[in-house]
């Protein structure tokens, strides 16, 4: 199978790596820096004790990968209106779009048929770009669990997990989504296929919008704010609201607080996407990761304090650092 990564970072060069060293046909769209040593070096992985150096086809320009039959996109929100855009040729007739993304994706409400159906979260797609580049029909939903980092240019160290769910927007099974599970799965991860990729979303969300805003905020490793009982008390309410605006919204998941905190405690010392922006000096997508949540709640007219006033602080801690892209 003919799969186009956009994006070769900590996820995407992760992906990159493993699917080529296990036979599929792996072409990467990159730029500058990454993709210089890409093409000098091809990409370099350390997991699970092992060292990979796969060597794949990388372009800045779409239109010499030609026609893929996946795309996934990598990259972060800040980025993912440029990429949307630059994919076109990238495109087939039945090619499937991935995003493998945190936070809420564009196309969440679009594919829902519940609370808020058909709503664009003016958050990550103020002008509905990514809703005219790639239609809903297209795209397969992702959750990605492992916790991975760049170490330099084309250089990805996979620190714990290797969880990889993929599901129809709208829900159910079809022969596509068991076909992209099966494939990660022999290139050696957890991959599953969800009848309700919207609860894994909203799952995986729980994390991300309470560790990655608060780590932005106070700057340390998740075991260290899990560790810290104000701090594991705050998230733990964070949660709490997350939890019953997912319930207000259709999105009914079964998981205390507390059992969600230790699912993050058990990837050890790890730093959250978010942070490692912050110490790269990257555009922080704090917008994606709780500013849809925000969004959704305020569209609902439901309270969310907590959360509300964590994006508030984050959001400015980004402005303050020069970090928060730019409309």
């Amino acid at each position: 199978m003919k799969i186009g990564i956009v994006g070769a970072g900590a996820i995407g060069g992760y992906f990159a790596a493993r699917l080529a060293h296990f036979g599929q046909d792996v072409s990467i769209l990159a730029r500058g820096e990454t993709l210089a040593a890409i093409r000098a070096n091809g990409i370099r992985l350390e997991s699970e004790g092992r060292q990979f150096n796969e060597h794949v086809k990388a372009s800045d320009r779409a239109e010499e990968l030609g026609a893929q039959d996946v795309v996934i996109l990598a990259v972060k929100a800040p980025a993912l209106p440029t990429a949307a855009q630059s994919i076109a040729p990238l495109l087939g007739p039945h090619t499937i779009v991935v995003p493998a993304l945190n936070g809420l994706p564009w196309w969440y409400f679009l594919a829902s048929s519940e609370a808020l159906a058909g709503h664009r979260l003016h958050a990550v797609d103020p002008a509905g770009l990514l809703e005219l580049a790639i239609p809903v029909s297209r795209l397969v939903g992702c959750v990605v669990f492992p916790a991975s980092s760049a170490l330099a240019p084309g250089v990805i160290r996979h620190a714990s997990g290797n969880r990889i769910v993929f599901g129809e927007p709208q829900g159910g099974t079809s022969a596509r989504v068991d076909a992209l599970a099966k494939i990660f799965s022999e290139a050696g991860f957890a991959a599953e296929a969800s009848t309700n990729i919207r609860r894994e979303i909203w799952l995986k969300l729980l994390g991300n919008m309470c560790f990655n805003p608060v780590s932005v905020l106070v700057g340390c490793s998740s075991d260290r704010l899990i560790d810290d009982p104000r701090l594991h008390r705050m998230m733990a309410g964070m949660m709490t609201e997350a939890i019953a605006l997912g319930g207000a919204l259709g999105i009914h998941v079964d998981i205390k607080p507390d059992d969600r905190i230790a699912l993050t405690r058990k990837l050890g010392t790890v730093k959250t996407s978010t942070l490692q922006d912050v110490e790269a000096g990257r555009p922080l997508e704090i917008d994606g990761i709780l500013g849809t949540v925000v969004e959704a709640a305020e569209a609902i007219e439901h309270p969310i304090p907590l959360l509300t006033a964590v994006y508030a602080l984050t959001r400015k801690r980004a402005d303050v650092l020069g970090l928060l892209p730019q409309a």
